[in-house]
């Protein structure tokens, strides 16, 4: 199945590992860089926990190395995780380990530095360990702080994460560099040739269904707009995920579909699609890197509802291409939905275009992947 057996299936440049928690977080998030090193010659190594995502990144080129990575804080399992990565490294030799997510994050970068790769790391969000200063917030400190001597570069998706860990002594700032997140392609996710306003009106969320997302607040809003608005359509997509200690659970979501205040659209692999048929994609998350799906939104032309906290305001700009809201707040919330339903189609069109321009300007993936080129360059000849 393209899984690595030999020294003799290695042929390019350089051999680069991208170590994330899932395989479906490479594919979905991270396939615009891998094709991009693929197509410069260099063997790109995926090493994630395997998934129906797996195959897929063979199809697209990689080599795919299965590692188990279990959830939640256990010491013991998180040390033995540090062991297999080690033992992943030494085993294929990658010249360079990409890592993303919270675990490959800490516990790669150790293993790296044991098996004397460099390492290049991404805080795509600080997650939810951090909304809350309890024990696993302060062991998770001194976790970031230990590894985070290691890494050769270590990304950021937006300033206030950054400025977080460099206060908090974390990361030194020589080491630190801003990405606009995971980039998007504006060439997949492009406006439609014209634009129309839905009838009805269709406010769409893209996230986890978790409660560190918003979702309970965005269910809350929604049904406060159908109460003015009856005929308007507020969607949820993304997935169950049940085993998060934030995890909305599957009869908690059904009770909120059967109360007629959002419909569910469960998952896909054409998010474009779904965001093709909204007239507004809202994100109502406690806390973000840089959130993939305004960026797809915006890049689609959208006009964007999010809350006022890191990351995602680096992407809505206030009466200009959406609204901001308070966090944890339905009320506000709702009251950005109605406002944003009261604009004509040429208001609407005016945001649009403003989302799609600040796509193009800042947020385009070419950049995220030019970045990338040159800190591999860097880690890897100094």
């Amino acid at each position: 199945m393209g899984i690595y057996t030999s020294e003799a299936n290695w042929r390019a440049a350089m051999r680069i590992a991208i170590v994330i928690n899932t395989a479906w977080n490479i594919y979905n998030f991270r396939m615009s860089l891998i094709r991009a090193l693929l197509a410069d010659g260099h063997d790109v190594v995926a090493i994630a926990p395997q998934d129906t995502y797996a195959a897929k990144l063979v199809e697209a080129g990689c080599k795919f190395v299965p590692l188990h990575m279990p959830q939640g804080t256990n010491p013991l399992s998180d040390f033995s995780l540090a062991w297999r990565l080690y033992r992943t490294y030494k085993q294929v030799k990658p010249d360079v380990a990409l890592h993303y997510t919270i675990k490959p994050n800490i516990y790669g970068a150790v293993a790296a530095h044991w098996a004397g790769v460099p390492a290049i790391n991404n805080v795509s969000g600080l997650g939810t360990v951090f909304l809350r200063k309890n024990y696993t917030y302060k062991i998770a400190l001194e976790l970031y702080r230990f590894s985070f001597k290691y890494p050769a570069k270590v990304f950021f998706q937006n300033q206030d994460d950054r400025r977080f860990f460099v206060r908090q002594k974390l990361v030194k700032d020589y080491v630190t560099e801003l990405l606009p997140g995971s980039g998007v392609d504006t060439r997949k996710f492009k406006p439609a040739d014209v634009f129309r306003r839905g009838e009805p009106f269709v406010f769409l969320m893209v996230a986890r269904v978790l409660y560190d997302k918003g979702v309970a607040e965005f269910v809350e809003a929604s049904r406060l707009v159908k109460a003015k608005h009856p005929e308007v359509k507020c969607q949820l997509l993304g997935a169950l995920d049940e085993q998060s200690r934030a995890g909305v659970k599957r009869e908690q979501l059904e009770a909120w579909v059967q109360s007629g205040a959002i419909a569910y659209l469960g998952v896909t692999d054409d998010v474009a699609a779904v965001i093709a048929q909204a007239d507004c994609v809202v994100l109502s998350s406690y806390r973000e890197g840089t959130p993939r799906a305004l960026l797809e939104a915006a890049a689609m032309a959208k006009p964007l509802i999010a809350t006022n906290v890191p990351g995602c305001r680096e992407v809505v700009q206030p009466n200009i291409n959406g609204y901001l809201c308070r966090a944890r707040s339905a009320t506000d919330l709702a009251e950005k939905m109605l406002q944003l339903l009261t604009l004509d189609e040429e208001q609407l069109q005016q945001m649009g275009n403003a989302s799609r321009k600040l796509a193009e300007e800042k947020f385009d993936d070419r950049i995220v992947i030019q970045k990338y080129k040159a800190a591999i360059k860097e880690a890897t000849t100094t």
